[in-house]
């Protein structure tokens, strides 16, 4: 594993969690050209590094050696680039590259971006491109205020269960196996790439692990029709989502609407007091879902979401309230 952690360390730490390698970062927001101290240390494994170039180039090129390493043998590797989340910086030769774009925070998301890359040229070059499945996704929509991201026409962005918080971009490549140049339009959902990448490696998946995620490849190729997911759910903090079918209830924490996603991709028309009945039936999937979770283990999540969707309506303060 190379890049960004933000899961916790000391028992959660990276290698006591299943991976043989590490060289990152603990926590979240780290500076791109600095390797940091104490917790915010970028490590090789448990050690302190003591030199870096631009972290989006360091991770790119130790997955790349990693490769280079193991080209002759079955491996995985998870690469979260910490780009383009903030602090936004980027070295001069990448800013030179866009120097047309006259806003700044604009040109230097950019300039970010295009860092990314070695990983793929070395697949080429070892001649594993029919060999290796590829799956590339951002964790969440564009925090807009912060990089000049534009999540239009979706309603929200990072930290929200509208559209623009929990919709991105979602490729996969694995040539010579899957059609190339297809776009996909069943939702999926991150989750499944842990059942997806078994099923490549020729993991037979056991009805015990009851795994969340399904299997892609299938739908893919063709193989299989309909839909992957008869629903998708979503939780974070007070704020709550499904989507069954071209409808989705979206749950603010302070106000729960419906709406119809082939007709109203922005969530602008709440169809809620229309479709009693479509409302009820996908909040008891919700619940039906829930039951198989523990309670949310933080606190701050929906404040967050609320300070990040100027949309989400605001609660009246009650008197004399702390």
């Amino acid at each position: 594993m190379f890049g960004k952690w933000h899961l916790g360390d000391g028992d959660s730490h990276p290698l006591k969690r299943g991976f043989d390698e590490y060289y990152g970062f603990l926590g979240g927001a780290h500076p791109y050209q600095q390797i940091g101290n104490g917790r915010s240390a970028i490590l090789r494994g448990n050690e302190p590094v003591e030199k870096i170039e631009y972290t989006t180039l360091d991770f790119g090129h130790e997955a790349a050696k990693f490769i280079d390493k193991n080209h002759d043998k079955p491996w995985f590797v998870y690469l979260p680039f910490n780009a383009v989340h903030t602090p936004m910086e980027a070295p001069q030769k990448y800013l030179d590259r866009f120097e047309k774009i006259t806003d700044k925070r604009r040109r230097t998301f950019a300039a970010m971006l295009s860092a990314i890359g070695e990983v793929l040229g070395k697949l080429h070059e070892n001649k594993l491109e029919e060999n290796t499945l590829v799956v590339f996704f951002a964790d969440n929509g564009g925090p807009t205020a912060a990089n000049t991201s534009v999540n239009g026409p979706l309603n929200g962005f990072k930290a929200s269960v509208w559209e623009g918080g929990v919709r991105v971009p979602f490729l996969m490549q694995w040539k010579g196996k899957l059609p190339a140049g297809k776009v996909e339009d069943r939702p999926v959902i991150q989750i499944d790439v842990q059942a997806t990448a078994l099923a490549a490696a020729g993991v037979a998946i056991k009805p015990e692990w009851k795994l969340d995620g399904v299997n892609l490849l299938p739908y893919l190729t063709g193989e299989k029709k309909g839909s992957p997911h008869d629903a998708l759910f979503w939780r974070f903090g007070a704020q709550r989502a499904v989507r069954m079918g071209d409808w989705k209830l979206t749950d603010t924490g302070e106000s729960t609407m419906l709406f119809n996603l082939a007709k109203d991709i922005g969530e602008k028309n709440d169809l809620a007091s229309q479709e009693a009945d479509k409302l009820k039936q996908l909040e008891a999937a919700y619940v039906e879902w829930n039951k198989g979770n523990i309670e949310p283990a933080w606190g701050k999540a929906n404040r967050r979401a609320k300070k990040a969707n100027p949309n989400q309506p605001k609660k009246k303060k009650k008197k004399n309230a702390a």
